[in-house]
């Protein structure tokens, strides 16, 4: 298993293994996998990972910021997707644990996630690597037509941020 930087010539795969995440209905409150230019732009350029077996992409990871204004610039928002070949073995917490180094590299202090409650295994590697739960939010959003709990998880890096 290797975990390197994203690039463009991914988006093919990257866009297979999101669609796959929007087909268990509890990955995303997106329908739809929006075309790369979108992507792209929702996205830290620097904090984009792939894991791979050999030739084949098993999964990938990315931040996204969580606001525009400068203040928020050292926090970002997780997105964590394994292909559904590939899961349950390890793939979606080696990515969060580069995700994480990666992203401290980077001079971010603090990482956060909105998990559906059904997605276990995803509640499961972020208390692993870190994260807290600060919240539960209540049918904050509806996924065809059926209202969703949201849980909130958070990790402040030990090593950015803490003067």
């Amino acid at each position: 298993m290797e975990i390197r930087t994203m690039t463009p010539t991914d988006w093919p795969e990257v866009a297979r293994i999101y669609a796959e995440g929007i087909a268990t209905g509890f990955a995303t409150f997106e329908k739809n996998v929006p075309p790369y230019d979108l992507w792209d732009k929702a996205h830290i350029p620097s904090c984009r990972l792939i894991a791979s077996e050999g030739k084949t992409v098993c999964g990938w990871a990315a931040l996204s910021p969580v606001s525009g204004r400068c203040v928020y610039g050292g926090v970002a928002e997780v997105s964590v997707y394994v292909g559904k070949d590939h899961r349950g073995k390890g793939i979606g917490k080696r990515l969060l644990e580069s995700l994480i180094a990666e992203s401290e590299r980077e001079g971010f202090w603090t990482l956060q996630s909105g998990i559906f409650p059904e997605n276990e295994s995803s509640v499961r590697i972020h208390l692993e690597c870190g994260f807290r739960k600060i919240g539960h939010r209540e049918r904050i959003g509806r996924l065809d037509g059926v209202w969703k709990d949201n849980l909130i998880f958070e990790r402040r890096s030990p090593k950015v941020g803490v003067e």
